[in-house]
């Protein structure tokens, strides 16, 4: 099957959904708790991918108040920001593959 023909059987697929008339696949997986984080753990994935406090801040998506309260151990990250910083301390170069960052 071509890329037109896949395409098009996709789209298919979708009207049919939409008009009752098939399923939804679903996949079923289970999806581990995002970690915990401790100062020391913060700081050395910052330290890793070679940033500032306020660089780190702005890869987080937070203030660097947030990033230096982080650190001092007074707040935890908590939701997507402990999610991203797992993915960061296993793949460092994640930024770059995702195009976050460049060099």
């Amino acid at each position: 099957m071509g890329v037109y023909e896949s395409i098009l059987k996709g789209l298919q697929e979708a009207v049919d959904y939409e008009n009752g008339n098939g399923e939804a696949r679903v996949t079923k997986c289970t999806v581990n708790p995002a970690p915990e984080f401790n100062a020391q753990q913060i700081k050395n994935v910052r330290i890793s991918l070679g940033m500032t406090q306020a660089t780190f801040a702005e890869v987080m998506g937070v203030s660097p108040k947030t990033v230096e309260a982080w650190e001092a151990g007074t707040n935890r990250p908590v939701g997507s920001a402990r999610r991203f910083l797992s993915v960061l301390q296993a793949d460092p170069t994640m930024l770059a593959k995702c195009n976050i960052i460049s060099a």
